[in-house]
């Protein structure tokens, strides 16, 4: 297998690349493309370097032309795409690079796998696309899109453009759509990082409205292993959700990683103002990836923070 992972240096995709260099002898080579965005860090690629099947490619994924010459010239055989614009709140004050990334970015990626003829195209995604959940109920693969924000929209049209590759130019596609990720080199602007640095350097913890949104949480390289087992083994043209049954309101989290610290809970917060359009609940129904391909995360959630909290350490 002739692997490439777009997005590499970035949080999930430094830890997959990790996780199949580690693990997955099969390997023949893999290319990590990456622009290397403010969210990205090449450091969290440093232990690769040295890897003889591991090779970088600074790309910008938006740039046609360039991505289909990156085809051409190493022949990939399995692609694995993580790179995405991701924040919902840089998404609210600026969609239009969302839409550049995630959706035309696609699109030449797609177009490029075509023309190459890449055995496999696994399109990573997002269980915000669904939408928000009440107080019942978990998203299915059938459940019908409702994003809610420029960013979960954003990844719901290229999902969309994805499976048009496969319908209509039958390019063999796979998609998952994962819950909140969580684990080691995760960007400091997201919810666990934020937590983590607030308290170490003596800040209060700022909690959106009242702290009572709930998320779906899975250790990274839970995810991970699930990405390859879709990879290699899913069905293609199918859809998996991917979760590990671990929802908790944001209030929740932060005491489980205070008592983790030993940090009183209730002194290391401070309420703001909600954040506009903020899904209450996101929870995953992963039967289908359980059941069919045999799946299933390794890690409780104390088991991950413990690692997290120390990777930070």
């Amino acid at each position: 297998m002739k692997l490439l992972v777009t997005g590499g240096a970035g949080f999930i995709g430094s830890n997959f690349i990790k996780y199949v260099l580690e693990n997955r002898g099969e390997i023949e080579s893999l290319l990590n493309v990456d622009c290397l965005s403010y969210a990205a860090n090449e450091k969290n690629c440093e232990e690769f370097i040295s890897n003889p099947k591991y090779r970088f490619r600074h790309l910008d994924i938006t740039r046609g032309p360039q991505v289909n010459d990156v085809f051409k010239r190493y022949a990939p055989t399995h692609v694995v795409h993580f790179a995405a614009e991701s924040h919902v709140d840089n998404s609210i004050k600026n969609p239009n690079i969302f839409l550049e990334t995630n959706v035309m970015g696609t699109h030449n990626l797609l177009k490029s796998a075509l023309a190459n003829k890449v055995k496999r195209f696994h399109h990573i995604s997002t269980d915000e696309v669904y939408g928000s959940l009440g107080e019942t109920g978990k998203f299915k693969e059938s459940t019908p899109y409702d994003p809610r924000n420029p960013y979960s929209a954003s990844k719901a049209a290229s999902d969309h453009l994805t499976r048009v590759f496969y319908h209509t130019f039958n390019l063999p596609i796979t998609i998952s759509n994962c819950s909140n990720n969580y684990g080691p080199n995760q960007h400091k602007e997201k919810f666990i990082p934020t937590i983590l640095n607030s308290l170490k350097e003596g800040k209060k913890i700022p909690v959106y409205g009242q702290g009572s949104n709930v998320r779906d949480w899975i250790y990274v390289e839970d995810h991970c292993s699930a990405v390859w087992k879709i990879l290699t083994q899913g069905k293609t043209g199918e859809t998996y959700n991917v979760g590990s049954n671990c929802e908790k309101t944001n209030m929740q989290v932060i005491e489980a990683i205070c008592n983790e610290l030993n940090v009183e809970f209730s002194t290391a917060i401070e309420f703001v103002e909600d954040r506009l359009g903020h899904d209450l609940r996101y929870a995953i129904n992963a039967r289908k990836i359980r059941s069919e391909l045999f799946w299933k995360p390794s890690h409780t959630f104390k088991r991950g923070i413990k690692k997290t909290i120390a990777s930070y350490a």
